[in-house]
């Protein structure tokens, strides 16, 4: 009778020399849905992303420009008269009692838009001193005579919250670099001869080229930076009948540079802030 102690070697011996087992590891199949998964999760957050910006884009139409757009016609309907104009003599003009102040000027409504020499346009309203380049050169700004929000309180309008109490005409937002951009709005009225336009207008600055584009869409139902209320600031209209114009730069330019194709590739880093631009909101009054 054979004892256990001779049997046990054999069994472990027939244990540990048995055929390896199978490695496992994933089939192609299973690596096809893995990468399936992956794309989808990752044009998911793509596209969430440009769904946030949209509506953020949306957002500073809705909430600031449209706005300040309802708050400058408000001012129309209380007072009879367009933002800082004179009220016993109107010149259909923004901050026009700066102008009829000046000696010289003519007071005839029609004659008077016809006679403002250039350089003699009376100063943007602003509530702030805006950005260099972004007024008229010859329009300085002037906290005594031309203060935005003097005028809207003094009315009793209610003025778009802006950034924050006393900071009404600014807006900040974050452009596709993650950086802070901040939107500023004026009112100033253009010479016949303006290349944008003639008439009272909403200067608009700190625009990025994307949000630029996409108001002009909203705005004018196409990013056209020549024709429709909403212009890019410098381009000129006076040719009849003259193809459109795109917006200059692109977001991948950085502040400071020197874009003027809407096409072409600039080389902003990560961290940069990206190009802004300043466009012209041709009002109804």
């Amino acid at each position: 009778m054979r004892s256990l102690f001779s049997v046990l070697p054999a069994r472990r011996t027939h244990f540990f020399a048995g055929p390896r087992a199978a490695q496992g590891g994933f089939t192609l199949v299973e690596l096809a849905v893995v990468l399936a998964v992956i794309g989808l999760i990752i044009g998911a957050v793509a596209i969430g992303k440009d769904v946030q910006r949209n509506a953020e884009y949306t957002k500073i139409k809705n909430k600031f420009i449209d706005q300040w757009e309802q708050a400058y016609n408000q001012y129309y309907q209380r007072t009879g008269v367009v933002v800082g104009d004179n009220q016993v003599a109107p010149r259909i003009m923004v901050n026009g009692t700066a102008y009829v102040a000046t000696a010289g000027n003519p007071t005839s409504g029609g004659d008077m838009a016809a006679q403002v020499a250039v350089g003699a346009e009376p100063v943007p309203v602003c509530a702030r001193n805006p950005e260099a380049g972004v007024m008229r050169a010859d329009a300085p700004f002037d906290i005594a005579t031309n203060n935005l929000r003097l005028y809207m309180t003094r009315v009793g309008i209610r003025m778009p919250p802006g950034r924050a109490e006393g900071q009404e005409d600014l807006y900040v937002y974050t452009d596709t670099n993650g950086s802070p951009q901040e939107v500023q709005v004026c009112f100033q009225w253009n010479r016949p001869t303006t290349p944008e336009g003639a008439g009272n207008v909403m200067v608009i600055s700190g625009l990025t080229p994307d949000l630029a584009r996409m108001l002009d869409q909203m705005i004018d139902g196409k990013p056209d930076a020549r024709e429709g209320r909403f212009r890019l600031r410098g381009i000129d209209n006076a040719t009849n009948n003259a193809p459109g114009v795109e917006w200059s730069a692109n977001n991948s330019y950085g502040r400071g540079a020197a874009a003027t194709t809407a096409t072409g590739a600039g080389n902003t880093r990560d961290e940069e802030q990206v190009i802004t631009l300043t466009a012209i909101y041709k009002m109804n009054q």
